[in-house]
């Protein structure tokens, strides 16, 4: 489809109300259905402040071709939802993209990508009680832990009361947990390996009063053999991280294929990777992508 967004402006404008009229209009439906697998597309990266795809700094920065590309992934058979912060959200509810659809609310977007203060992720998305109030169907947040930087601490004690604030309203929580450590340029990077992605799946996976309603979503390790191992670290269900994986389009897909035959992996959530593929055609990467689960 066309995004208008003259008319968006204008609705936005002059019907702010409009929003919360789509949110409350919208049609629902569960989680998970029948088959127990979610493929979502995400769309969160712009808020915090990264809007690179590949060697393409700025890709995600023209709001227009961000919202097309997700209506044309949302419309594709087998697409489950869609997870984004409260403006894309928005947008997308006043497009008519939402019904049938899960969706999922950012719930912490404060660690600026470069920024000193990166690792104080702080929520400043959907709070749980926004999540809630408009009909959407979970959250989603972030989870770097560096044993060297304080900002951390700050951001575990936050995940844990977020989830015991969707624990209480019965929603489910998406965390996404990584062990990382700034390189010699100051630059964050995530430790794929096992060890790291196993330790990280496990602090995550103790968080909160309840993990009743917590769902993990994790990457792939360095070598996706070592995945069924890194898996047995918890019963919570869990779905694949997508990522920027460049231009090896097809090497991502063999290792979400294998990954996804795992008995905790119940689907994935992937962004950039569908939104922005390499050969530019949006719809084969997501049909490619449904044909994995």
């Amino acid at each position: 489809m066309t995004v208008d967004i003259a008319d968006l402006v204008r609705t936005r404008t002059h019907r702010p109300e409009a929003i919360a009229e789509a949110a409350a209009r919208r049609v629902r439906r569960p989680l998970v259905d029948a088959g127990g697998r979610l493929l979502i597309v995400a769309a969160d990266h712009p808020a915090r402040g990264a809007l690179g795809v590949g060697d393409r700094k700025m890709a995600m920065a023209n709001r227009g071709d961000l919202l097309e590309r997700l209506c044309l992934a949302l419309g594709r058979p087998g697409v489950d939802g869609v997870l984004a912060t409260a403006d894309i959200l928005d947008d997308l509810l006043l497009l008519g993209a939402l019904d049938g659809k899960v969706v999922m609310g950012s719930m912490n977007r404060g660690g600026l990508q470069g920024a000193r203060f990166e690792l104080d992720d702080r929520f400043t998305g959907h709070r749980p009680e926004d999540i809630q109030r408009l009909g959407f169907d979970a959250g989603k947040l972030l989870l770097r832990i560096d044993y060297e930087d304080p900002g951390s601490l700050t951001t575990l004690e936050s995940t844990a009361r977020a989830i015991d604030a969707m624990a209480a309203r019965r929603l489910p929580v998406f965390v996404e947990p990584f062990i990382s450590r700034r390189d010699t340029g100051g630059r964050l990077r995530n430790d794929l390996s096992a060890d790291a992605v196993t330790r990280s799946i496990a602090i995550a996976s103790g968080l909160g009063g309840s993990s009743a309603y917590t769902w993990l979503k994790v990457p792939v390790t360095e070598n996706p053999d070592d995945m069924a191992q890194v898996m047995a670290t918890t019963t919570l269900p869990a779905v694949l991280l997508g990522g920027d994986v460049g231009d090896d389009q097809d090497s991502a897909y063999e290792k979400w294929r294998g990954a996804l035959r795992l008995p905790t992996v119940r689907g994935l959530v992937a962004g950039r990777s569908l939104l922005y593929p390499a050969d530019g055609d949006v719809a084969a990467a997501v049909d490619t992508a449904v044909g994995l689960l």
